[in-house]
């Protein structure tokens, strides 16, 4: 048979010393509470002694919570000021980020407005220029030397005109399209410029030899009379390239000649002038002149 739902506690001896400790704890308090409140009442000073042996027998717990709760808060402050010092370290990486970057930006404005400068200064040298236009790509491995040029013959470039940038010849027009020309330049092997020596006008010509170098050597075959820092220019000589237009430095002095670097690097220089023959009549009867007298075309 079941037990009834609800029994007595009295039922349970367990329950019931349970139910007796919870009456004598609860009397005992009260008993201690009249106690204490008639000390206090009765005799003041006797009931400061006891609270403070209270308070002395409860220090050291007291100084355990108290490292503990500390501890807690060191930690957390740790916790927040290293979560705050990570943002802070996010935030100033970025704005030196966009620092360095506006810095790049700055250098490239001034490094372009100094080609616009020479270009604007170039411009105003030369009286016999044709059109101005962006060099968009060059040959960097290749058994020619080529560059291509932004306007062509819309802006009246044609074949066998001297093109130049701000430091110095780039090199000729082999191709005039409507919108853009090809451009061999001077370190190809078939580009032969007539040059001299700008300190005593030493006659010489140049070729390309393919590798960003140009090969110098004198009309006059012999020990080669060059040395190293010679300043090269365009002589005139063929009527194609006005003379004077810097050319190239030496930089080895060779058995027979001299290699020298040029001037211009196409691929540094954004900007190009394209000029008029320099004596346009004289190299059209060159270009004309046969040996049995009778005209004909020949290619550059």
């Amino acid at each position: 048979m079941a037990p009834p739902p609800h029994r007595r506690p009295g039922f349970s001896r367990k329950a019931q010393y349970g139910l007796f400790v919870t009456y004598v704890a609860a009397i005992a308090g009260t008993v201690v509470a009249a106690l204490l409140l008639s000390i206090s009442v009765v005799d003041p000073t006797g009931f400061s002694a006891l609270r403070t042996f209270g308070a002395e027998i409860t220090a050291p717990v007291a100084r355990v919570f108290s490292a503990v709760r500390l501890s807690a808060q060191n930690a957390t402050r740790v916790a927040s000021a290293y979560i705050d010092a990570a943002s802070k370290n996010v935030a100033l990486e970025k704005k030196a980020e966009a620092e360095r970057s506006k810095m790049i930006e700055a250098h490239a404005l001034r490094i372009e407005n100094a080609r616009l400068r020479g270009l604007l200064k170039l411009t105003e040298e030369s009286g016999q220029k044709i059109a101005i236009g962006r060099l968009i790509s060059s040959t960097a491995s290749s058994t020619r030397r080529v560059a291509t040029l932004s306007v062509g013959r819309n802006y009246g470039v044609e074949r066998a005109q001297p093109v130049r940038g701000p430091a110095g010849l780039i090199g000729r027009v082999i191709e005039s399209g409507p919108t853009t020309a090809r451009i061999l330049l001077v370190t190809d092997a078939e580009n032969l410029v007539p040059v001299m020596r700008i300190s005593d006008g030493l006659p010489a010509f140049s070729a390309g030899l393919g590798d960003g170098r140009v090969l110098i050597k004198p009309l006059n075959l012999g020990e080669s009379p060059f040395k190293v820092g010679d300043v090269i220019v365009t002589s005139g000589n063929g009527g194609l390239y006005r003379p004077n237009i810097p050319f190239a430095r030496v930089v080895r002095k060779t058995s027979d000649g001299a290699l020298a670097i040029p001037f211009a690097d196409p691929g540094n220089t954004p900007y190009a002038i394209v000029e008029q023959q320099y004596q346009s009549e004289a190299r059209t009867a060159q270009q004309k002149a046969a040996p049995d007298g009778k005209a004909k075309e020949v290619k550059e």
